[in-house]
C-alpha cells in the first residue's frame, strides 16, 4: 500500500472498493500511475472523460474561463451557461435546460418537473406516480434510489419517497397495463441500462412507449446520463429512434471531466419550474459550462460516426471468441463471457487496461476520441484476457 492509498484508507469514507492503483496523470487515452506505468483507459472515468486527457482545446477553454470568472450566483446571468443551454436545445429539440452537478441531480429535476407539470394540469396528488423499469439505475439520492429498479440498492436506506413503480423492460403489454392505471404522470427509462448490465431496450418498445405516453398525456423522460453526449454514436441515444422525449436528463461526459448535469425540458415541461421551485448553487457553473461548450464543438457528426464505427469493430473482434457476446451501442459496450467480470477487470488492470463491470459483464466506455492504434492494442489485450 502506497502512502496515498494509506491516507485514503484512513481519511476517505469507505464508499468505494478501490483497486490498488493511484493514478497521477493522464495523456490522450492513457493513464499513468505513481510508478509511471501506462494504462489504456477503456472506462474514461465511467463515461466522463469523453475527450480523454489533456485535450489542448478543453484545457484552454477551462483555463480561460477560470481566469475570467470561476463562479457567480444563479441570481445573475453568465454567458457560458446561456450559450450552452442554447446549444443543447438547438441540437435536441428541447426548449429549456436546468443545470445541476450530476446525473442524480438531473434526474431529481426530471422527477420534480414531471410532478409539477402534472399538478398544474391535473391537480396535486392526482397523478403522482413515476414509472421506471426493472433493472434500471437513476442515481443514489433517496428519490433516485426509489426510482431505481434494483432491490440491491434499496437495503438499509428506507423509508424511501413514495410514488415510484417498476415494470419489466421490453414488455409492451406490461407497460400498457401500468400506464392505464390513471395515476401515472411520467415514464422514466434508459435506452441502454448501463449499471443494470448494458441491456438495450428494443426499438419496438421505445416507440411503443412514446406512442402510449403521448396518447395519455404522460411524460416520456429519458435518462441519458451514461448514454448521452456522443457515447452511442448520436448526441443522445433517443435520436437513434426518431422520437422526441418530453424530458432528457444527462451528465457524465457533458463537460468532459468536470462535474455537470443537465435536465432538458421539452414543450410540455418548459415552464413547469418557476423561481423558488428548484435551484442549485453550483449548477451551470461558468467553468463547467465553458468546458461543456467546447465538448459540444467536438461532438461533430463525423466524430459520432466514428464512435459508431469503432463500436461495431470492437463488437466484431470480441464476438470472434467462443462464448463471448457483446451488448450495447457505439462505445458503450457490455461483454459477456465465461470469466467473472470482476476477475477480468482485475486481470486487465495488471495487463495495463482500465475497464469496468456492469453486473456479469465487462463494461467498456473508452474516450470517444480514442485513436485506432490504441483501441486495437486495448482490444488485443482484452481478447488475451478473455481467452486466459
Amino acid at each position: 500500500m502506497t502512502d496515498i492509498q494509506a491516507l485514503d484508507s484512513r481519511y476517505v469514507a469507505h464508499t468505494y472498493a478501490r483497486a490498488p492503483v493511484t493514478f497521477v496523470r493522464g495523456e490522450g487515452c492513457r493513464l499513468y500511475d505513481e510508478a509511471g506505468k501506462a494504462y489504456i483507459d477503456m472506462g474514461s472515468g465511467i463515461a466522463v472523460n469523453a475527450l480523454g486527457y489533456g485535450d489542448e482545446g478543453w484545457v484552454a477553454a477551462v483555463s480561460a474561463q477560470a481566469g475570467q470568472l470561476a463562479h457567480a450566483s444563479n441570481l445573475y446571468h453568465t454567458a457560458p451557461q446561456a450559450l450552452l443551454a442554447q446549444r443543447l436545445c438547438e441540437r435536441t429539440g428541447m426548449k429549456r435546460v436546468f443545470f445541476g452537478n450530476s446525473g442524480a441531480e438531473a434526474n431529481e429535476c426530471a422527477i420534480k418537473a414531471a410532478r409539477r407539470y402534472s399538478a398544474l394540469k391535473h391537480g396535486e396528488n392526482v397523478r403522482p406516480v413515476i414509472l421506471t423499469l426493472e433493472n434500471s439505475f437513476h442515481g443514489r439520492t433517496l428519490a433516485t434510489l426509489a426510482a431505481t429498479g434494483q432491490d440491491a440498492f434499496h437495503h438499509d436506506f428506507g423509508p424511501f419517497p413514495e410514488g415510484f413503480r417498476h415494470v419489466p423492460a421490453n414488455d409492451v403489454t406490461a407497460l400498457k397495463t401500468a400506464l392505464s392505471v390513471g395515476d401515472v404522470c411520467a415514464l422514466l427509462i434508459e435506452t441502454i441500462q448501463g449499471e443494470g448490465g448494458v441491456n438495450c431496450l428494443t426499438e419496438e418498445y421505445i416507440r411503443a412507449a412514446r406512442e402510449m405516453t403521448e396518447a395519455r398525456d404522460i411524460l416520456l423522460m429519458i435518462d441519458e446520463v451514461q448514454t448521452g453526449n456522443g457515447r452511442t454514436g448520436k448526441l443522445y441515444s433517443y435520436q437513434h429512434f426518431g422520437i422526441l422525449p418530453d424530458v432528457v436528463s444527462t451528465a457524465k461526459g457533458l463537460a468532459g471531466g468536470l462535474p455537470m448535469g443537465a435536465c432538458l425540458l421539452g414543450e410540455k415541461t418548459a415552464d413547469a419550474l418557476t423561481p423558488g421551485t428548484h435551484g442549485s448553487t453550483f449548477g451551470g457553473n461558468p467553468v463547467c459550462a465553458a468546458a461543456a461548450l467546447y465538448v459540444q464543438d467536438r461532438l461533430t457528426d463525423e466524430l459520432m460516426a466514428e464512435v459508431a464505427q469503432k463500436g461495431e469493430w470492437v463488437r466484431a473482434e470480441l464476438e470472434q471468441l467462443p462464448g463471448v457476446t457483446v451488448s450495447g451501442r457505439g462505445l458503450m459496450l457490455g461483454v459477456e463471457s465465461a470469466r467473472p467480470a470482476a476477475a477480468l477487470v482485475s486481470d486487465l488492470l495488471s495487463r495495463g487496461v482500465v475497464a469496468l463491470t456492469a453486473k456479469t459483464r465487462l463494461r467498456l466506455l473508452p474516450p470517444l476520441t480514442i485513436p485506432w492504434p490504441d483501441l486495437k492494442e486495448a482490444v488485443s489485450i482484452i481478447k488475451e484476457a478473455l481467452s486466459a
